[in-house]
């Protein structure tokens, strides 16, 4: 990236970040979950779908299955019907079946606690592995880049790249990594309540006026 380029976007993120700490104080993840694993397995549900959607099947998924080996026992038929409102429910029931059998057989029945480990889980990437490990360990290790995320830091030109991991990388060097956890729930946040992905005048919005050329910028949904 452009010296010069990394410094104006840093200095505009940490003007950013005053503003979103103001009005999201409290941002936080919406999934609904009570252990480590009901959370993986939430995150992993919530893959183009929303998180109000995969909270409605995850209270009755969790009451059904309490356990890990519940996850490992199952089959895949009657999974993916208990799954499917969340879409795309043929892979998804394939990887958490398949990750719910890893971990028993590889982390002794505990959801990992560091990074690389996540990463070896079937359909688990960092985006995944950043929520499990922020929210479930208060581990931070990275930003979690979700469709929000993505358009958040297209529309306010954070990042020259559309994937995932560049776009993480791009947010780490322009972001104190104090703020790493709380920004993304922050920046989905915005994205729900005030900066929608239709296009409509954003011209005044608190975050627009601080990079007035957001209001022109409507980065396609991934």
């Amino acid at each position: 990236m452009d010296i010069e380029k990394q410094r104006e976007r840093k200095i505009r993120a940490r003007k950013m970040l005053t503003v979103l700490r103001r009005i999201f104080p409290d941002a936080k993840c919406a999934l609904f979950y009570s252990t480590p694993l009901e959370l993986l397995i939430a995150v992993m549900l919530s893959a183009q779908c929303t998180d109000k959607k995969v909270n409605e099947v995850t209270t009755k998924l969790f009451k059904k299955y309490r356990s890990l080996s519940d996850y490992a026992l199952a089959q895949s038929a009657q999974f993916e019907k208990d799954i499917q409102p969340t879409g795309f429910y043929r892979n998804k029931a394939k990887h958490i079946l398949k990750t719910a059998r890893v971990i028993k057989k590889k982390f002794h029945g505990e959801v990992p606690d560091k990074m690389a480990d996540l990463l070896t889980l079937p359909g688990v990437a960092r985006k995944t592995a950043n929520v499990v490990l922020g929210n479930a360990y208060g581990i931070v290790e990275g930003i979690a880049v979700d469709t929000h995320v993505r358009r958040f830091t297209l529309k306010f030109d954070l990042s020259d790249h559309k994937d995932s991991a560049k776009i993480e990388h791009d947010l780490m060097e322009i972001i104190p990594k104090k703020e790493w956890f709380l920004l993304t729930f922050q920046m989905i946040e915005y994205g729900r309540q005030i900066c929608r992905a239709r296009k409509h005048n954003c011209a005044e919005h608190p975050l627009t006026k601080i990079y007035p050329p957001a209001a022109h910028r409507w980065p396609r949904a991934q």
